[in-house]
């Protein structure tokens, strides 16, 4: 339930929406559109700039550092985050009529990548393994001619099969991660119950793998968008949410431009302020502006590009506060813990020469994401795109053999130095990486050092007095 209102109700933007250009396979040309021509990234924030940042339109093969070091180092694991592709919203504008949104998946259509065909195909044959439950009762690719809420795009199926190409190229080309006869103990994957997570996970996999054999796909199952598996009971996490809650409702309460242009969309769709807040009309509205489709209009006339830019403008505005105030690091300390000490075990694992799960995935949601980045110290992160990636890359110097490094990346930008558990050692040294014992102490001590003193997980989430 904690998850869902930072979801719901935290961050009012997060919910994007996908949304094909053409209904029933009729162009949609005469539209009106709402997109600006593209711009470079402007010296101060602009609404407009972040949400088009957000929608992560495929184009042009983006620049990526992952998997840059120097020649002497050896590539040993790797350890892959994702949100997932673009979707239709989970929420709809109420008396207005939900954008119709095609999610087939259509080889002519834009946008497109060279391995949608082959995907489909693939994926309509159905898995030769089974997955953990409850994930083998979910559908393997988007196909509804009018999306259902939730349900993954075009767009987000080509977003990740865009990144599975883009790392294929440098974990297995050139670095060979995996050997040409890999065995199913090399993967390990792990998705949320939701279609929109798995289906991304096997789009972004399809692209990656040499050979996509089902045998050796195996998905488990995580109940909780934070990946804390048996770990998830911790109380005081649940408070740090609950006063981060409130931050944002008195934040919010301050905003009387904000509060006016609630007021107006309301009175266009003639319901109670409170109603249509509660609908989060953000959610849907992203999903016009990332396939440039029109607002929806009333009688009453038409919510437009400005009502769009008050509400992403205080969702920035909250993001700074958020990060000042500290309320929610204490949330993502507690909640990002259980998956950063899965990753340190997988790597200590692989460090001592163990060839199993030298590849991970976890296909997950904003939530998930966003409580690692503020965890990790990297407070300057745009909160996670529709198909955001943050990676784990670890390192053998074979000049020394014993010892390995560390590199994270989000979105193909290294931001290791900016980590909170290695700025202080990129000042001191001129080695290109972060040394694996810097994020192990950090994961097993250091992120309780400001949560009241705790040394461990079970001691923080249970402190008393807080």
């Amino acid at each position: 339930m904690a998850t869902c209102v930072v979801t719901c109700s935290a961050f009012l933007a997060v919910h994007l929406i996908p949304v094909s250009t053409a209904k029933n396979g009729v162009s949609s040309r005469s539209r009106k559109r709402i997109l600006p021509d593209p711009v470079t990234e402007p010296p101060v924030t602009d609404p407009i700039y972040e949400a088009r940042l957000y929608c992560n339109i495929p184009s042009v093969a983006e620049r990526s550092m992952e998997g840059h070091a120097p020649h002497h180092f050896k590539l040993v694991s790797v350890h892959v985050f994702i949100r997932h592709g673009d979707r239709y919203p989970l929420y709809v504008i109420p008396k207005t009529k939900r954008p119709e949104i095609d999610c087939t998946l259509v080889a002519n259509r834009k946008p497109y990548h060279p391995k949608l065909e082959a995907f489909v195909s693939h994926m309509s044959k159905g898995p030769g393994a089974s997955f953990e439950s409850p994930l083998h009762s979910l559908p393997l690719y988007p196909n509804h001619p009018l999306c259902e809420m939730g349900e993954l795009t075009q767009t987000g199926v080509v977003q990740h099969l865009q990144n599975g190409q883009l790392l294929r190229d440098i974990y297995l080309k050139k670095h060979r991660l995996l050997p040409n006869d890999w065995s199913a103990e090399q993967l390990y994957l792990e998705t949320t119950g939701k279609s929109r997570t798995l289906q991304s996970g096997l789009a972004l996999l399809y692209g990656f793998l040499p050979d996509f054999d089902w045998k050796k796909i195996y998905f488990r199952h995580q109940p909780s968008a934070l990946f804390c598996s048996g770990n998830c009971y911790c109380p005081v996490r649940n408070q740090y949410l609950e006063k981060e809650q409130r931050r944002q409702y008195l934040l919010r309460l301050k905003n009387s431009q904000l509060e006016r242009t609630y007021g107006e969309m309301a009175k266009i769709v003639d319901v109670p302020t409170k109603q249509l807040r509660a609908a989060n009309p953000i959610d849907s509205m992203l999903c016009h502006f990332c396939h440039n489709v029109s607002f929806p209009c009333t009688r009453n006339g038409c919510i437009d590009m400005e009502h769009f830019k008050v509400i992403k403008t205080h969702q920035i505005e909250d993001e700074r506060e958020r990060q000042e105030k500290k309320l929610y690091l204490g949330y993502a300390l507690l909640g990002a813990h259980p998956i950063l000490n899965q990753t340190i075990s997988r790597m200590q694992r692989a460090a001592a020469g163990r060839k199993e799960e030298i590849f991970t995935l976890y296909s997950a949601h904003d939530v998930t994401l966003s409580p690692v980045l503020s965890a990790l110290g990297l407070m300057e992160a745009r909160f996670p795109r529709f198909a955001a990636r943050l990676i784990f890359e670890l390192w053998q110097d074979m000049e020394k053999p014993s010892e390995h490094s560390v590199r994270i990346l989000y979105n193909g930008v290294d931001v290791t130095f900016h980590t909170s558990f290695c700025q202080d050692h990129h000042k001191r040294s001129l080695k290109p990486m972060c040394p694996l014992e810097n994020l192990v102490h950090f994961v097993k001590r250091d992120m309780f050092v400001s949560l009241g003193g705790s040394t461990n997980y079970y001691d923080a989430c249970h402190r008393e007095g807080f």
